[in-house]
């Protein structure tokens, strides 16, 4: 039986484990923080097997000894060991060594580039504040950041508490509304590494993802650089019927900074290079021409609950056209 019983335990154990791999998994760490997080979650996991284990063979002990031939253990030493010093010991050791972790996480110099993240019912608004007269680059649910460089993440939140959560890089920190937390974030390599956000935050809170992007310290300066500059003005005659299209629906809400400049409020991203960006809606849809026409028709129904208003009134030639412009924003 107790074979049987082993086997059973091992299978759960490896069918478990097999998931610990991944674009987004903590057991996975790409980072220095991740990295820590990743050893002490290990450690506690082998203090708790320690403390189980001499349950278990307690337990057995109790169920399989024979009273007339083995004397029972005075109940005051049980107590006293079993239940206070063993403890004590344990938990007293891991402890120390989650505050020694904890350390680790913000060990090492200051970062020299900060990022402004702002998490909103769902997605995420990202700026790299101009420095010397340029202008501040803002894009959306996309983080580039240079590979083995630290990074400072600072997070906000525009209406209720968000998380935010890159399990490869770090750990997690709460985006909480009139309050501003930091972060560290770091990449040993170039990579891509999906996060979310970790807190329930509303209908569509499981489509609030984001993607960063770690690139060589040269790729990310050019990518920066290209990143402040104005779109072009469009070419073709449907990436031009797009812009005017875009210029008439769109502009209460979005800007294209060089071209449509928004009449509104702060309502929703900025889409001045959106075409140079993997995902559209917060990572619900890859970008392609054909989604972003798809998402513009029928987003009430892809994301249910977006404050973007339904065009599925346009007809199929300007959602065309719209799809062009829009992916040609590079």
């Amino acid at each position: 039986m107790f074979r049987v019983l082993g086997a059973g335990a091992l299978t759960v154990a490896g069918l478990a484990l097999a998931g610990c791999d991944g674009v987004q998994s903590s057991l996975a760490p790409q980072g220095p923080s991740a990295r820590s997080i990743a050893n002490l979650s290990w450690v506690m996991f082998a203090g708790a097997s320690a403390v189980l284990a001499l349950v278990m063979v307690l337990a057995l002990y109790a169920v399989f000894r024979t009273p007339a031939r083995h004397r029972g253990i005075p109940d005051t030493l049980m107590v006293a060991v079993g239940g206070f010093a063993w403890p004590v010991l344990t938990l007293s050791a891991l402890l120390v060594y989650g505050v020694y972790q904890m350390g680790d996480l913000r060990a090492g110099p200051e970062p020299a580039l900060e990022i402004q993240v702002t998490g909103h019912q769902w997605w995420w608004e990202v700026r790299y504040p101009g420095a010397g007269g340029q202008p501040e680059v803002v894009t959306a649910n996309q983080i580039h950041i240079p590979a083995g460089v630290p990074v400072s993440i600072a997070l906000r939140s525009a209406d209720v508490i968000h998380s935010f959560w890159v399990p490869n890089l770090s750990g997690k920190m709460d985006l909480i509304p009139g309050r501003t937390n930091r972060l560290r974030l770091q990449a040993d390599a170039p990579g891509r590494f999906r996060g979310q956000c970790a807190e329930f935050c509303g209908a569509q809170h499981a489509r609030m993802a984001l993607l960063v992007v770690a690139e060589p310290p040269d790729r990310f300066a050019a990518w920066l650089d290209a990143q402040r500059r104005p779109a072009t003005a469009p070419a073709g005659q449907s990436a031009q019927r797009g812009y005017a299209a875009f210029a008439q629906h769109c502009s209460a809400c979005h800007s294209v900074r060089g071209l449509v400049e928004r009449r509104g409020p702060d309502v929703g991203p900025d889409l001045t290079h959106l075409g140079s960006r993997a995902f559209i809606a917060a990572g619900t849809l890859e970008n392609t021409p054909d989604n972003l026409r798809r998402f513009i028709a029928a987003n009430d129904r892809i994301k249910p609950g977006n404050r973007m208003p339904v065009f599925d009134g346009l007809d199929p030639a300007t959602l065309a056209a719209l799809g062009d412009f829009l992916g040609g924003l590079h």
